[in-house]
């Protein structure tokens, strides 16, 4: 709190005004003052202040002029303003001896002149300039600190601010995209000391800074601004293989992850390379294999292992998957020969590749039209079949399955058809 040492009349005060006004008449509506130089002054001696960050209370000594009604209280903001006085407030009460100038900028100078007022618009001159000062911001928060490598979060601490004036905080992110902050939560409480920014994109940068309140709702300048990045998701596995030479089963097998927390790997599987990836198995980070065991011959699946950290947080599924395939069957023989050879049917075969180590011989007897009779024989090393069984007049069918050391068993060949002719007895 300061007083100017120099005495300004209200005359040349009022070469210094831009659109006062007097309050009762409204205050944005510029009139002249009519100034009468025999009406009491306020003493300047008499004039004190307390200030607040964003306002000035003023005390004053009544003066005992019958003419006077009330106060004019005339104001300049000394870096914006200069010396150039608005009229801010029009006391109606000459009893009034108090009066506070609120919204004001913390940490600001500002002039004051004062006037006593009369009927019909008439006042004094004013005081002495008086310069008072509204007290500077409380301190910023002094210490922040951003948390990087959480999963899809960024935790920010802060020190309790020791200003027992402080009753709230404000948390801003930057927006690099607007070029601007914003507010992203209010925090009640001065003891409060940590906010937790979720939802975030993986292996994301922001920026944060923390900006305290007053109960007056008065805000201190920004903290440090502070940034960290949420956590990467992991690693992929590498080397993925599955195989295609397995009977009734695929066989998977991988590198580790590169990330040293990972927890699990989880398997998908899908018939279509492109999409339709579901997950069929969870292993622990120890085991870098799993076999499928699939009840079809030569069947083709396509496959993904997912490395899952101890945040739960899944490397991405936007990778190449690998091809498996169970073995296909054994390829069917080909009949080369089926002939009646005397009262014996004769049936030879070439083999369809090389894995047959056995075949089945089916034998189909055609009983009558709707009726047959089937008979297998196993375990046939040859390529080659007799069958001496047969009766004349009787139609055979035959048709023979490879088998593969794995006990897989080709698809039958179509079928030869046989029959003994019957003799005819004449007497």
């Amino acid at each position: 709190m300061t007083r100017l040492m120099q005495t300004t009349s209200l005359t040349a005060l009022l070469l210094l005004l831009s659109g006062c006004s007097n309050l009762n008449n409204s205050l944005n509506a510029p009139i002249k003052p009519k100034v009468d130089e025999t009406i009491e002054v306020i003493e300047n001696n008499s004039l004190k202040s307390i200030s607040d960050m964003t306002a000035i209370a003023f005390e004053w000594k009544k003066v005992e002029d019958p003419r006077v009604i009330g106060y004019n209280f005339y104001r300049a903001h000394m870096h914006k303003d200069g010396r150039r006085l608005k009229l801010i407030e029009s006391v109606d009460n000459k009893y009034t001896t108090h009066f506070v100038d609120k919204e004001l900028e913390p940490g600001t100078r500002y002039v004051y002149q004062i006037s006593s007022k009369a009927d019909n618009g008439i006042e004094s001159n004013t005081t002495n300039a008086y310069v008072a000062e509204t007290l500077p911001r409380i301190a910023p928060v002094s210490f922040v600190q951003a948390l990087s490598d959480l999963p899809n979060r960024i935790k920010i601490v802060w020190r309790p601010h020791p200003d027992l004036r402080v009753a709230y905080y404000k948390i801003e992110k930057f927006n690099s995209i607007l070029n601007e902050w914003n507010t992203k939560k209010k925090i009640e409480g001065r003891l409060e000391s940590e906010y937790i920014d979720t939802g975030l994109d993986n292996n994301e940068s922001f920026i944060y800074r923390i900006t305290a309140y007053t109960f007056e709702d008065v805000s201190t300048n920004p903290s440090e601004q502070v940034s960290a990045k949420t956590k990467a998701l992991p690693i992929s596995v590498t080397e993925l293989k599955a195989t295609n030479n397995e009977p009734k089963k695929i066989a998977l097998e991988w590198q580790a992850s590169a990330n040293t927390d990972i927890m699990k790997y989880e398997i998908y599987r899908s018939l279509i390379k492109s999409f339709g990836f579901i997950k069929i198995k969870e292993v622990n980070s120890n085991t870098l294999n799993f076999v499928d065991q699939i009840d079809d011959d030569g069947k083709e699946y396509f496959y993904k292992v997912i490395s899952v950290d101890k945040d739960n947080l899944k490397s991405s599924s936007k990778v190449d998957p690998v091809k498996g395939r169970t073995l296909n069957k054994p390829e069917k023989p080909t009949i080369t020969l089926a002939q009646i050879q005397g009262t014996k049917a004769i049936i030879n075969w070439n083999a369809g590749d090389n894995r047959a180590i056995s075949y089945n011989i089916y034998k189909k007897a055609m009983i009558n039209f709707f009726e047959s009779k089937t008979e297998k024989f196993t375990d046939i090393k040859e390529l080659r079949f007799e069958d001496n069984n047969i009766v004349a007049g009787v139609e055979y069918q035959y048709s023979i399955q490879a088998n593969d050391t794995y006990g897989l068993i080709s698809d039958k060949t179509d079928e030869a058809s046989l029959i003994i002719p019957k003799i005819s007895l004449e007497k």
